[in-house]
C-alpha cells in the first residue's frame, strides 16, 4: 500500500477525497485521527501544521498533499481511472476547477459556519456571523436550483471532481438548513448524489459516527 489517507470519516473535506478514491477505485490506508486524542493529535500537527483535514502520504514516492482538491488533481495526474475526475481539455478543466471553488467556498463554508457556531461556548457565538452565512448560502442554493434542476453533474454528463466537492457541501448544508422545499432543483442534485455509488460507501462508513455532528 503506497497511499495514506489521513481523515476522519465525518470530516466533510475528507468526503470529497474519499469519493474521489472510490470513484477511481485507487487502493490507499486509511488512518483515522482523532483530534480530541492528545497525542493523536500531537503527532497529525507535526505532519501538517495547520492540522487539517485530509491529508494524503505516498509513500512509494516520498510525496505529501493536503486540502482535497490539490489531492485530487494529484490523484488524476498518477492513477488513469482518477484522470476522468479532471478533465484534460483547459477548458473543460477551468470550469470544473470554478465549480469546485463554488461548491467549498460558497456552499461547505458557508455551512462550516452555521457548525461551528453550535459548538461554539456561550458567550463566544456569532449571531451575526451565522446570518450573513444562511443569507450567502441561500443565494448559493439558488444558483444550484437554476443549474442543477434538469439533471446531469456539475459541469455536464460526466461525473468530475466538482460533484466530489458539490456532495459533502450540499449533504451537511441539508442537516443545517433543510432547503428541499425552497430549492427542488438542489435537492434532485444532492439525491443523485447520494444514488452514487461512491458516496454511498462515505455515507455508510460515516454512520457510526453522525451523532458527533451538532444538529443544533
Amino acid at each position: 500500500m503506497t497511499l495514506r489517507l489521513y481523515m476522519h470519516p465525518l470530516a466533510s473535506y475528507c468526503w470529497k477525497t474519499l469519493i474521489a478514491l472510490y470513484e477511481a477505485d485507487v487502493s490507499f490506508e486509511p488512518e483515522i485521527v482523532d483530534l480530541q486524542d492528545a497525542d493523536a493529535r500531537e503527532r497529525f500537527v507535526r505532519m501538517t501544521p495547520l492540522g487539517k483535514f485530509p491529508v494524503i502520504v505516498d509513500e512509494e514516492n516520498g510525496k505529501a498533499f493536503p486540502e482535497s482538491s490539490i489531492i485530487i488533481e494529484y490523484l488524476a495526474s498518477k492513477y488513469p481511472a482518477a484522470a476522468k475526475l479532471l478533465p484534460s481539455d483547459p477548458d473543460l478543466a477551468l470550469r470544473v476547477r470554478l465549480s469546485d471553488r463554488f461548491y467549498d467556498l460558497y456552499i461547505h463554508e458557508k455551512m462550516q459556519k452555521i457548525v461551528g457556531d453550535r459548538i461554539r461556548p456561550e458567550g463566544q457565538k456569532d449571531p451575526g456571523g451565522v446570518e450573513r452565512a444562511h443569507a450567502e448560502l441561500e443565494i448559493a442554493l439558488a444558483l444550484v436550483d437554476r443549474d442543477m434542476g434538469s439533471g446531469g453533474w456539475a459541469t455536464g454528463l460526466t461525473f468530475t471532481m466538482a460533484d466530489c466537492a458539490a456532495a459533502p457541501a450540499l449533504y451537511y448544508a441539508n442537516q443545517v438548513a433543510p432547503f428541499g422545499d425552497n430549492h427542488p432543483g438542489a435537492a434532485r442534485y444532492l439525491d443523485r448524489l447520494i444514488a452514487r455509488p461512491s458516496f454511498a460507501r462515505v455515507l455508510a462508513e460515516a454512520q457510526p459516527y453522525f451523532d458527533m455532528f451538532p444538529r443544533s
